[in-house]
């Protein structure tokens, strides 16, 4: 009887292991793909309606990298992207999360969440680069986030 729960604990061990390192794996791999294709990109310029690295919007951009970095399909305005996936807090954001930003009344921005409060964007003044959550401007404007990438 000892020797069933010894082996029974020791496979509930090495599944535990498992789905520990899977889930690690895939934000690692997450990472790496938004940060390829960051680098890809980076400094390309702003372009108003723009789906091309001759030139991206902010949601031109975000669909551009979820296309090719993970294979989704996301509509092609931000507002239509805010009502897709599922909704997240600030304070809970993941690599890969999209975040929204209300930036004048007529305006709505997007970006993908990196980490460490650092998200990707296409930039009206920079083009394609990284900025802080944490700056005035995008703390004042923050709206909310929303999840497409399953997360295991």
């Amino acid at each position: 009887m000892l020797k069933k729960l010894l082996h029974f604990l020791l496979i509930i061990t090495f599944l535990t292991a498992c789905k520990s390192n899977h889930s690690l794996a895939s934000t690692s791999s997450t990472k790496h793909k938004l940060e390829k294709s960051y680098r890809h990109y980076k400094g390309t310029r702003y372009k108003y309606g723009g789906t091309t690295a001759r030139g991206f919007d902010c949601s031109g951009f975000v669909q551009r990298i979820y296309k090719e970095a993970f294979n989704i399909n996301l509509p092609r305005t931000t507002k239509a992207m805010m009502k897709i996936g599922k909704p997240v807090r600030k304070n809970n954001l993941k690599t890969g999360d999209l975040v929204f930003f209300h930036t004048s009344r007529k305006y709505y921005h997007v970006g993908i969440y990196l980490e460490n409060g650092i998200f990707m964007h296409a930039s009206t003044s920079k083009g394609v680069t990284k900025s802080s959550l944490n700056l005035k401007y995008w703390k004042r404007s923050y709206l909310k986030a929303r999840r497409i990438l399953k997360k295991s």
